[in-house]
């Protein structure tokens, strides 16, 4: 082994060894959306089997990017019990694809937009704590990953959506048949399927001409837009 080779080796295991953050030269911004394929079983093969996302992606969550004063990077999501931070290296190596960097893309709102991020943000702090969504209501001070998103940026631009609702589905794609996984979900829940009611999900949601995507840190998965 000469030397030079010897030097790309050591390098190259010094850069392996970096926070996943610090493998991207790609600088985060506040507000920046953070779309995420996450392996979780059923339930997030069936929310990436109903909407295509931006460049045929599959995400199945979503969170926001707030730099805190002390430089600290961390992600406000609504995931598990409640709506928290996450310091951003947790969320990056939450999944992995095959070359072992982050299934995450990046949404950055188009400048008309940038405006409205400091007071979203504000109102996201003010949600802290507030219970997961469950039941995908948009209506019972509950969230879950998109609507908390959306109830942010709504807020901030005077009470006028920035994100597009949609009736939502559960079927299996092509049919009226509710996926078999959310027969399940919702009757462990005592509640209805709430097939048709508005909402958005993540994948609708990077497909926003509102945003700017970006993919600087690994590959999410993606589908046949046609299945």
């Amino acid at each position: 082994m000469n030397f030079r080779t010897l030097l790309f080796s050591v390098f190259s295991l010094l850069f392996l060894n970096l926070p996943v953050a610090a493998q991207s030269k790609f600088k985060l911004k506040n507000g920046d959306l953070l779309f995420q394929d996450l392996d979780c079983g059923g339930l997030c093969d069936a929310i990436e089997s109903v909407t295509t996302g931006y460049n045929n992606a599959t995400f199945s969550h979503v969170g926001i990017v707030k730099i805190q004063p002390n430089g600290k990077i961390e992600v406000l999501e609504a995931i598990g019990k409640n709506v928290h931070y996450t310091p951003l290296e947790k969320f990056l190596n939450r999944q992995l694809d095959a070359e072992k960097k982050p299934k995450v893309a990046v949404g950055r709102l188009q400048k008309p937009y940038q405006n409205l991020v400091a007071t979203a943000l504000a109102k996201g702090e003010k949600l802290l704590g507030k219970p997961y969504d469950d039941v995908f209501a948009m209506d019972n001070d509950a969230y879950y990953c998109s609507e908390l998103i959306y109830d942010m940026f709504k807020a901030a631009n005077n009470n006028q959506p920035v994100f597009d609702l949609a009736p939502m589905t559960y079927a299996t794609p092509g049919t009226e048949t509710i996926m078999p996984v959310w027969e399940e979900y919702f009757q462990k829940l005592n509640a209805r399927v709430p097939q048709n009611d508005p909402g958005l999900n993540p994948g609708g949601m990077s497909c926003s001409k509102k945003l700017k995507m970006y993919f600087p840190y690994g590959k999410p998965g993606t589908r046949n837009p046609a299945l």
